[in-house]
């Protein structure tokens, strides 16, 4: 099985370059996994509708010339669907049948995601109504994958 997470933006802190470390040492067992970053393209605070619309249509326009035609892609993105964490392992476990064993997941930039990356995805995840930083996302993302694979095998850890 093979994962991969293409996020915009960049873990800068130790604090979470060494949690995203641990996780991809704990899914090892289970699946392949690799994190693909693209640059977060600058925004000002005053800028226009029009002018957030371009940078994120960039953004996006880099995330979507890393994706083959092939790949199964999950969405990071508000959704309806909000599943716990069983719920989530057996989405998982059917994106991976759909995916022929391989799933992209796809963080987008602070703006959000494009409406062409909205088309190209697959399927959509949310995991909280609350807003999180890129970087709190990508670990709480890493964890609950974890965290499926673990409930999937029937494995301790999910209580």
């Amino acid at each position: 099985m093979k994962i991969r997470l293409l996020v915009v933006g960049h873990l800068k802190e130790k604090y979470w370059k060494d949690a995203e470390s641990e996780y991809l040492k704990r899914l090892q067992p289970y699946a392949k996994v690799e994190v693909e970053e693209i640059d977060d393209l600058p925004s000002s605070k005053d800028a226009s509708l029009a002018e957030m619309e371009e940078v994120k249509n960039k953004e996006n326009a880099k995330l979507l010339a890393k994706i083959k035609p092939s790949e199964f892609v999950v969405l990071l993105d508000l959704s309806k669907d909000e599943p716990d964490s069983v719920e989530l392992s057996k989405k998982v476990e059917k994106w991976f049948a759909a995916g022929g064993s391989s799933i992209t997941f796809v963080i987008g930039g602070s703006l959000g995601l494009s409406a062409e990356m909205r088309k190209r995805g697959n399927a959509s995840l949310t995991l909280s109504r609350m807003t999180f930083t890129h970087q709190m996302t990508r670990i709480i993302l890493l964890e609950q994958i974890y965290r499926s694979f673990k409930i999937l095998h029937n494995e301790p850890y999910h209580k």
